[in-house]
């Protein structure tokens, strides 16, 4: 934006911008001249600011009749000056202004002082901060619940993905989903299991030999994988492994616009890439814990015996006076919520990102975490449940 009191062709030959800075008394004149533009106000912004900073005087004048160009980044130098003046308690007076720079004026000092109210805005106190952080948080889980639940019951109708309500159950999908969620897992549960069941042995073993009862780590070993290590181990192993997987490509989808494509062509986004995601898990994740179970137990074995010299016989017989159908079952319940909470959490987490490869990472991560508390936080439910019907 230029304003010339000039004709154009003056442009060029205009002189560069000066200040000159005279004081009588109490009194300061500031004489401004020549072109006041983006390309040279550089030479002036210093000399600007020290008489901004000058405080032997209480009143000025800031003439500007010697202007001959003048741009936005001119008035700014100058509004900057009227600023810190008053702000420093004199009393500023303009003159020589052209009428026809009063729109740039006033949009120069409209944007100088709302920087300013942003820059001085008063911090709220570390109470107050903490309390708009709970706030925000129960705010953000209250819409995340809202959507949890229209994911389901999406899900639920997700037979129906096309407007004419003819069945949409894609069962190759289904499979696909199951060989990767299920199959593609197989190895790094069985691993992580036989690890878990083996520490857990050897440092049973290792307490409770100094009360003579060694064979005692079976019970141990057998109850606390049965009924919460084998299923909850599975359940966080799943969630940073498929739930990531299912957030970043939901996630991808989302930022290409292919979800609104299949909106366009008549396709539940849900039902279309939720559903068969959310069965797969359910199917997969009980499956998983019962080899995780037994992976655990395997593990325990081959540890007991090299370590407390409990044969593998002995080890099962007493693992089946230790244990029961119940001891069973009270993991295997667990699977099909935990799956049910992987999948929709990390669903939501999907549909939530934007359209930067920022969002993607913020949204993995986030369904990844929430995914874990949330299912150790139902493990505890259940245990308490169980406790409370003596199961």
């Amino acid at each position: 934006m230029l304003t010339d009191r000039a004709s154009n062709s003056s442009a060029s030959t205009a002189a560069p911008p000066h200040v000159e800075f005279s004081k009588d008394g109490d009194r300061a004149v500031v004489t401004l001249s020549g072109a006041w533009t983006t390309r040279n106000v550089r030479r002036v912004d210093e000399r600007m600011r020290e008489i901004g900073q000058d405080n032997s005087f209480s009143s000025v004048t800031i003439e500007l009749s010697g202007i001959e160009l003048l741009d936005t980044a001119g008035t700014w130098l100058i509004e900057r000056l009227r600023t810190s003046l008053e702000k420093a308690g004199k009393h500023v007076a303009i003159e020589g202004r052209s009428e026809s720079w009063g729109a740039l004026f006033d949009a120069v000092g409209e944007a100088a002082s709302a920087s300013d109210e942003q820059v001085h805005v008063e911090r709220p106190s570390a109470l107050i901060r903490f309390l708009a952080t709970i706030g925000r948080t129960v705010y953000a889980f209250g819409d995340d619940f809202t959507k949890a639940m229209h994911i389901l019951g999406a899900t639920v109708r997700g037979a129906q993905m096309k407007g004419s309500g003819r069945s949409g159950i894609r069962p190759a999908a289904i499979v696909h989903q199951l060989d990767s969620m299920g199959i593609g897992a197989v190895p790094v549960v069985v691993l992580m299991s036989t690890i878990i069941g083996a520490i857990i042995a050897q440092q049973g073993a290792f307490q409770l030999r100094y009360f003579g009862a060694e064979i005692f780590v079976v019970d141990l070993v057998g109850i606390l994988v049965l009924r919460e290590i084998g299923v909850l181990l599975t359940a966080i192993m799943i969630a940073g492994r498929s739930g990531s997987a299912i957030t970043a490509e939901i996630g991808s989808m989302k930022m290409r616009e292919e979800t609104d494509a299949l909106t366009v062509i008549g396709l539940n986004p849900v039902g279309v890439l939720v559903f068969p995601r959310l069965v797969a898990l359910v199917i997969a994740l009980p499956l998983l814990t019962i080899i995780a179970d037994f992976s655990a137990l395997g593990g325990a074995i081959v540890i007991t015996w090299a370590y407390s010299g409990i044969p593998p016989e002995a080890f099962i017989q007493r693992l089946r006076d230790a244990i029961d159908t119940s001891s069973y079952l009270a993991g295997l319940i667990k699977a099909p919520f935990m799956a049910m909470i992987i999948g929709i959490m990390a669903s939501v987490e999907g549909m939530k990102v934007g359209g930067s490869a920022e969002s993607l990472g913020q949204r993995v991560t986030a369904s990844v975490v929430k995914s874990i508390f949330v299912v150790i936080v139902v493990d505890g439910i259940f245990a308490i449940f169980y406790a409370s019907i003596n199961f």
